[in-house]
């Protein structure tokens, strides 16, 4: 199919994109264009095509060298699509998973020497004793011929586990010799305070070694009474992350509640608010916390968006096909379809919206080696499609 979007640069003065009326209209940005950015103009047309369908709540995708992807699905298995566009069988050796609510089988991401070592690493929700469940991220070494996971190892688990299998995050981003882990918070108004407890490791970034270990320059490594993993803080359910290609900073997607998702650049030992501060409310429509959008002692986000996008995961986008380089391209559950976001530095001075009703929920992105744009569509019978531009309009 073919669709006329928006393309190019941003415009000041330019109103934003159509998202309908605030939840909180009261609260305003700490900075222009916070949120609301002016919309990217300039149309172009945009083609998709599947690549395969049949997945089972398809939630991470990574491109695999010499072509064809290895995609999770929620359920708990891991899947190899050929080059030729063909799905295999699931792989063995993948450990149990809590398929239950947001649980499962989440993100995936190959070892930067895949190649040769054949290791990957992946996050999931773990089940522990008592009915209790937690984010954990593992690694294990693929066969040559990708059909049996081997050598699986936990490097990291939340703890404590929790009761409510909800909001377990879970990105992992392999950064050299270290990996950063999102978390969530469970959701619950009982758990959702541990976001700012260091004692916990809910709704927080964490920063590893490969093997599990915990860095020596992470922040709060000499801090009384903190673990000792955590990279920062006050996050409630963190889906997206990705390094920036230029600068190497991590920047963070995560959930908000009624409004009040945010793009987040991480600073080691940094808190990002949750659940004290929020550009959001309450489902209901009461105040979260102080029922203030930002106080002393708390990160501001890049960018925010009231309403919500609802977003999964996202990429700094590299390539030929898109005149997008270093462009944020995100997922979005609802309203669905892609979320485009131009950078001047680190602030946003962009928004496009595309393919919402062609695609709807996409749970994950990715950039193929030719430079199209890769979207998982989170869905009982979900598929990975294709996105390319098609002809220029003039």
């Amino acid at each position: 199919m073919s669709v006329g979007l928006a393309f190019a640069g941003a415009h000041t003065g330019v109103a934003p994109v159509e998202q309908g009326e605030k939840n909180v209209p009261e609260f305003e940005p700490a900075f222009e264009m916070q949120t609301r950015a002016p919309a990217i103009s300039n149309p172009v047309t945009l083609s998709t095509e599947t690549v395969v369908e049949g997945l089972a709540h398809p939630w991470g995708i990574e491109v695999l060298p010499g072509g064809g992807y290895l995609v999770t699905e929620r359920e708990g298995r891991l899947r190899v699509i050929d080059a030729e566009g063909e799905l295999k069988a699931a792989i063995k050796g993948v450990p149990q998973v809590l398929n239950m609510e947001q649980g499962g089988l989440l993100d995936v991401a190959l070892a930067e020497d895949f190649e040769q070592s054949r290791r990957i690493f992946f996050t999931y929700a773990k089940p522990m004793e008592g009915n209790m469940s937690a984010t954990a991220a593992a690694t294990g070494v693929l066969n040559a011929d990708m059909t049996v996971l081997s050598e699986v190892e936990d490097i990291f688990v939340q703890d404590p586990p929790s009761p409510s299998p909800m909001h377990y995050g879970s990105r992992i981003v392999l950064d050299g010799d270290y990996a950063y882990v999102t978390t969530g918070e469970h959701f619950t108004q009982e758990e959702r305070v541990l976001a700012q407890d260091k004692g916990a490791t809910y709704g927080k970034v964490i920063r590893v070694t490969l093997s599990g270990e915990t860095p020596d320059d992470n922040p709060f490594v000499d801090e009384e009474g903190s673990v000792d993993t955590i990279w920062t803080l006050g996050h409630r359910n963190v889906q997206g992350a990705d390094i920036h290609p230029e600068t190497g900073d991590l920047w963070t997607l995560e959930h908000g509640p009624q409004g009040g998702d945010e793009l987040n650049l991480i600073e080691a030992g940094a808190n990002y608010g949750w659940p004290e501060v929020s550009y959001g409310e309450q489902y209901g429509g009461a105040p979260i916390g102080t029922g203030e959008p930002r106080a002393e002692g708390f990160t501001e986000p890049r960018y925010y968006w009231d309403p919500v996008i609802a977003p999964g995961g996202f990429t700094f986008y590299e390539g030929e096909m898109f005149d997008w380089n270093g462009d944020v391209i995100a997922s979005s559950l609802y309203p669905g379809g892609l979320v485009r976001l131009t950078l001047d530095g680190d602030r946003v001075n962009g928004e496009a919206r595309y393919l919402a009703e062609e695609l709807g929920r996409v749970r994950d992105i990715e950039v193929d080696a030719d430079g199209s744009v890769l979207v998982l569509t989170d869905y009982a019978d979900g598929a990975v499609i294709r996105v390319m531009p098609a002809t220029a309009s003039n």
